[in-house]
């Protein structure tokens, strides 16, 4: 079966075929959402954010040429759903949900290691949530959405060097700041 690319997608998209936004919403509701959680760390916040990227889509296919790639224009989109969110309304503490991670643990692991693994990823949710927004999404975008660095610089409308600059420092700082948490809790 010959599948077609994202960028052919969303093309048809634009040209009218709205049937096609469901295919890249089956392939992109998980990535997009995993991003949208990390900027906010509240689940249901992220999941109407995404929904409002989707629809920022719909209503901007005409801004989509085909000439970048279609994941980079998507993040592009969902960053500016982000900042509207956080203008719209100010943080009130953050909202830490370690259920998504449960999944993710094989289970042969034993109840104490599940539990300390658990631990851990609280502690580093924790401490990606005190980090500056724009290095938690510099984080967001290199770790967890495995953008390259020139996909970043394009979203970011930024160099890569500036990319490969803010990864280096937004890592130190996150190191400093989990270091910082775990010295408080011992």
């Amino acid at each position: 079966m010959n599948t077609l690319s994202d960028n052919a997608l969303m093309l048809k998209v634009r040209s009218g075929d709205l049937d096609k936004m469901g295919l890249l919403f089956q392939r992109y509701h998980r990535p997009l959402y995993g991003f949208l959680f990390h900027m906010t760390q509240q689940r249901e916040v992220s999941e109407d954010m995404m929904q409002n990227v989707f629809y920022r889509m719909l209503r901007s296919r005409h801004t989509f040429t085909g000439e970048g790639e279609f994941r980079t224009w998507m993040y592009h989109l969902a960053r500016n759903v982000v900042k509207d969110h956080f203008k719209q309304t100010r943080r009130r503490g953050s909202h830490h949900e370690i259920s998504d991670y449960e999944e993710r643990l094989p289970a042969g692991i034993a109840a104490d290691e599940q539990v300390e693994r658990k631990l851990e990823i609280k502690a580093l949710e924790r401490a990606l949530g005190n980090l500056s927004p724009e290095n938690r999404e510099v984080l967001v975008l290199s770790r967890f959405q495995e953008l390259k660095y020139a996909e970043i610089a394009e979203v970011l409308e930024i160099s890569v060097g500036a990319v490969k600059v803010r990864v280096h420092r937004a890592m130190h700082q996150l190191k400093e700041v989990y270091w910082h948490l775990e010295t408080q809790n011992k």
